[in-house]
């Protein structure tokens, strides 16, 4: 095979991969992850190998690493961003490609209670429409809390906490096979317990959205 062969066929490949899956919303999210990364995996191909065939094999490489990571979240970013704005609520990508979703105190429940304030409730149910929309994705609900009071208050606590979470979104027609919660108490801090400013920090939920291509590889 000729050069100018080879380089067409890293074009189609590169093309394809970018394609890939896009006769639906969740296929069109994860072609953006596998199109990036054929692209980055064929351009390190060819410096690796030095020809076009490293090429070849750097884009299949990249396009296999970006479909399992790659994710366009930016729809259900814009929706939660209406009614989490002006409430500290953070919306970020993890380097593993889930989007994390960090409620603080304030917006959730109240000191030592687990039912859902009006704000969290309105974060919840653009949560579970987005869901819906997009049922290949799950959601995995850690309910965190200060250090005050110990692991015998704190864990059932978050625990409860995250159920409620769950009972919320599957009362909003989210299956609930989709969901996972888990309370870790104050185990998992951001920040110092020895201020209130702390704890206040430490008393959060987080809610992780994994695509499917990420759900086999995301720590449990």
């Amino acid at each position: 095979m000729n050069k100018n062969t080879l380089r067409a066929s890293a074009l189609v490949l590169v093309s394809a991969a970018m394609l890939a899956g896009c006769q639906t919303q969740q296929g069109t999210n994860t072609a953006v992850g596998t199109g990036v990364g054929a692209a980055v995996g064929a351009g390190l191909g060819n410096l690796i190998g030095g020809n076009t065939t490293g090429t070849l094999i750097g884009a299949a490489v990249g396009a296999a690493a970006g479909g399992a990571t790659g994710y366009n979240w930016q729809s259900i970013k814009n929706t939660l961003g209406g009614h989490t704005a002006g409430t500290g609520t953070q919306i970020s990508e993890r380097p593993d490609g889930q989007l994390q979703v960090n409620v603080p105190s304030d917006v959730t429940f109240d000191t030592n209670q687990y039912a859902i304030k009006p704000n969290f409730a309105a974060v919840l149910t653009d949560l579970a429409n987005s869901l819906n929309q997009n049922p290949g994705i799950t959601a995995r609900v850690i309910g965190h809390t200060d250090s005050t009071g110990g692991d015998r208050i704190n864990i059932p606590l978050s625990q409860n906490r995250a159920n409620a979470v769950i009972q919320y979104l599957t009362s909003r027609g989210v299956d609930a096979r989709r969901l996972q919660g888990v309370g870790v108490g104050s185990s998992q801090p951001v920040a110092s317990d020895a201020t209130a400013e702390g704890r206040a920090q430490n008393r959060r939920v987080e809610i992780l959205l994994q695509a499917p291509q990420q759900q086999q590889q995301a720590p449990r």
